[in-house]
């Protein structure tokens, strides 16, 4: 007889702790055992980091970057406002990086900071652009400003940048060394203007993957 009780039981409990599992999880309980997401500052290095371009690295080249440039005369004594239309990045190290981070961040930190020293041409959006010049100068929608002007504005100047790397690796890790250069063009005349560099080294003992 206790033998068949226990028996009994056995099933009433299993099904007992599948029933708790099930409410623990519609109601969005956490497991004790588990590791919750931890919020850092973009500047900040966290604990899952290798030795490839991180978020800490883009934040303080492109503050460096956007510090050396505004000092340069041709925007700091400029009478009128230079065009600049920015380039794409030229990603020459091992890692795939969202290129694109770095210069809309570089373009946000010197919009921001210049207040209308520098107007940055949105040569991204050309398709859109051209479609809305079209549609007001065809009258199909309308435009406070005069839809004869069919003119987009040209660039005083081009800013380029360039990611290049070097890498070595043996038993005892990895070493990752990236060069950050930016340079402002005149496309006039092909000059360089400016250009300043950062520098990042960076070791570990294992590889990480990015994507």
């Amino acid at each position: 007889m206790h033998q068949r009780t226990v028996s009994l039981r056995l099933p009433v409990a299993i099904a007992a702790a599948v029933l708790l599992t099930a409410g623990c999880s519609t109601y969005g309980v956490k497991n004790p055992s588990g590791t919750g997401v931890t919020v850092l500052k973009a500047d900040e290095q966290g604990t899952v980091a290798g030795t490839g371009i991180e978020s800490q690295d883009i934040v303080a080249v492109t503050d460096k970057m956007a510090r050396s440039l505004l000092e340069i005369p041709q925007i700091a004594n400029a009478a009128t406002p230079p065009n600049i239309a920015v380039l794409p990045v030229e990603n020459n190290t091992r890692f795939a990086i969202n290129k694109d981070q770095m210069t809309v961040r570089l373009r946000a930190r010197l919009i921001s900071q210049t207040r209308g020293k520098i107007v940055f041409l949105a040569r991204d959006r050309m398709p859109a652009l051209e479609k809305e010049r079209e549609l007001k100068q065809s009258g199909q929608l309308t435009s406070n400003s005069d839809p004869r002007v069919v003119e987009f504005r040209g660039a005083d100047y081009f800013l380029v940048g360039n990611l290049e790397g070097s890498s070595t690796r043996n038993s005892r890790g990895v070493s990752d060394y990236v060069l950050y250069t930016f340079r402002l063009i005149d496309p006039r005349t092909s000059a360089t203007v400016w250009e300043d560099l950062a520098e990042i080294k960076k070791q570990g003992l294992e590889d990480s993957a990015y994507r």
